[in-house]
């Protein structure tokens, strides 16, 4: 069957976070080696795979719309398989088979190193559904095809959570924390850095706990040091971390470390401690202020980004004025917001006191008004400074190019536009000097 199908093309389409575009990057590594390819559009593909997100309520309005989308393309005939899979795959399997029966075959989030065997038997007339314990052990031993340019990848560092805050559903898709195994994480990264990866992104539900299941300890300090001793990479980025969990030895591999970005992401969703509390959080506002004074203490020029839920159930006016408070004093170089998505199967859900989705967006909205004049003085407080950067490409017809800095993760945060005539390549680092900025972006030149 294998032979029969080769030079089949096939479409992935990967919606939702960074952990989820890994599990499509293996998905497409596991095709790529039985000789399937890929095709960049719908028009010319034999087959699409939709990887999904159930996270928030527009992430799974995306999903469902996605799949509508390929299913029409099923329907008409112009493909020959339509899979889904990932998160709303996972939790709406039931649902998605009997609204969209085009949907040819399901492959659940602990299910993916079965994509291949899914994909044959649709295509061979046979399909079934794949899914797994969702406690099974982390997919190992395979090669990825990285979709994200080639000079920065991400490497999830480990599966599922353990923190089970009110308002969340991953652990009902994805599992309890399960930690990937060290060696098979420096195996990956090392396979990544001779594909010509310079950056990698650590990525999980939760980083800043990796290794305590496995090995009975935190062992982030110790990955961080092993992974930056491989050679070919220049940048190591952590996300995802949990501030109750972030410990002296952490802080002091950071700061100690040249390769390790200067910058962590903390979620802390709320500046109220009654909030806190009912989201089922493990910090209060004091312990945060703590941690944040503490790495930067120890990391002055240390970036720090955090992302905020407004108009959680039972959020007074006094609620929402502690949070903007908190948002003030702290001065966060990054930050983002999103209204409360109620998801049905958490216990949020089920709280009394619901708010209406206009107040909801009304306080996400004060709220990024308030960053944004923080942001613009955190920017402006950079012009002078020389920074390294890594380029990402060239605006067309101008001399001038993207590029990040240690500050800015890919995608959520800003650029640095760099004027030049020399001749760069993406992936390229150079030393710039920050000559002007806006409110989220700078501009620079070569030194």
């Amino acid at each position: 069957m294998i032979q029969e199908n080769e030079g089949m093309k096939i479409l992935f389409i990967s919606l939702g976070c960074d952990k989820n575009l890994v599990d499509t990057e293996m998905m497409l590594g596991m095709l790529g080696e039985k000789g399937y390819s890929f095709a960049e559009d719908e028009a010319e593909a034999d087959a699409v795979v939709v990887n999904t997100c159930c996270f928030i309520g527009d992430a799974k309005e995306e999903s469902i719309n996605t799949l509508l989308e390929m299913s029409e393309l099923r329907k008409n005939g112009q493909i020959r398989a339509l899979i889904a899979a990932g998160c709303l795959a996972e939790r709406y399997r039931e649902e998605i088979q009997q609204e969209i029966p085009e949907v040819d075959a399901i492959v659940g989030t602990t299910a993916i190193d079965q994509i291949v065997e899914a994909l044959e038997e649709v295509l061979g007339g046979s399909p079934r559904n794949h899914y797994e314990d969702l406690n099974a052990a982390p997919l190992t031993g395979k090669k990825r095809i990285v979709t994200t340019g080639g000079h920065y990848a991400y490497l999830k560092i480990a599966e599922g959570c353990d923190k089970r805050c009110t308002y969340c559903i991953i652990p009902r898709v994805r599992g309890s924390y399960r930690s990937v195994p060290m060696e098979e994480l420096i195996r990956q990264a090392e396979e990544l850095a001779q594909g010509g990866v310079k950056e990698l992104i650590l990525v999980a539900q939760e980083t800043t706990l990796y290794g305590a299941d496995l090995y009975g300890e935190k062992k982030l300090p110790e990955l961080l040091r092993r992974l930056a001793r491989i050679e070919g990479i220049y940048w190591i980025r952590i996300l995802y971390c949990y501030p109750e969990e972030i410990t002296e030895e952490l802080i002091e591999v950071i700061r100690e470390e040249p390769k390790v970005c200067h910058y962590l992401d903390i979620p802390i969703q709320h500046g109220s401690d009654r909030i806190l509390k009912r989201m089922g959080r493990r910090t209060s506002r004091k312990q945060l202020k703590e941690i944040v004074a503490r790495l930067r203490e120890a990391i002055p020029d240390i970036c720090l980004r955090t992302t905020l839920i407004t108009g959680f159930p039972g959020e007074t006016e006094e609620d929402f004025e502690e949070l903007m408070e908190f948002v003030d004093e702290m001065e966060f170089d990054r930050l983002g917001v999103f209204p409360y998505s109620q998801e049905e199967d958490t216990p949020a859900a089920e709280m009394p006191d619901q708010i209406e989705e206009e107040l909801k967006c009304s306080r996400r909205d004060e709220v990024m008004e308030l960053q944004q004049e923080i942001s613009l003085e955190k920017t402006e407080s950079l012009v002078g400074s020389i920074l390294d950067v890594m380029v990402e490409g060239k605006v067309a017809d101008e001399d001038v190019y993207v590029a990040r800095t240690y500050r800015d993760a890919p995608e959520v945060d800003g650029y640095l536009f760099l004027e030049s005539s020399a001749q760069l390549m993406t992936g390229d680092f150079v030393r710039v000097l920050v000559t002007d900025s806006n409110e989220y972006d700078l501009v620079g030149e070569i030194c």
